[in-house]
């Protein structure tokens, strides 16, 4: 059975996929995210720790960053997509604003901290799109000590 919210979902993941084109274009690590109310972006963002020189700008800390103060109905009735599976901070995050649905790009350079979302109600969906997953592969292979700095390795 197709999913209902899969043209809506690809529109939304591809803006996280322009978040995530900028950052590479600005020096930094390709991960871009979306938060999306009631069908409207309220926060762009992308992985901004080298241009910031920030241990936290990660993609979906700078869009809920961006997204700005909301009621926590908002972060409830709202969905977080992001080109990457989302780290244990960012999932942490996700969880102390309630967010219930979460979109990931890819899960094969990463896998964040999806079981944990899942145990807690959120739902997170998988898309294992191929554009997410070449800008992670090709950013890898061509800056390792700075891809392992951002993910504590």
């Amino acid at each position: 059975m197709p999913n209902p919210n899969s043209t809506t979902d690809d529109q939304f993941l591809q803006a996280a996929i322009e978040q995530a084109r900028l950052g590479v274009e600005e020096g930094g690590i390709p991960i871009g995210s979306v938060l999306v109310h009631r069908g409207q972006i309220i926060g762009r963002g992308h992985n901004r720790r080298v241009q910031s020189a920030s241990a936290i700008l990660h993609g979906e800390m700078d869009a809920l960053e961006n997204a700005g103060r909301q009621s926590a109905a908002v972060y409830r009735e709202s969905t977080l997509y992001t080109t990457l599976s989302p780290c244990p901070m960012c999932s942490g995050a996700i969880l102390l604003y309630g967010i219930r649905r979460v979109v990931v790009g890819e899960n094969q350079t990463f896998m964040g901290e999806e079981a944990l979302l899942r145990s807690r109600g959120v739902e997170v969906e998988v898309v294992d799109d191929p554009q997410c997953q070449h800008l992670m592969k090709t950013f890898i292979e061509q800056h390792p000590a700075l891809w392992n700095e951002d993910i504590g390795r």
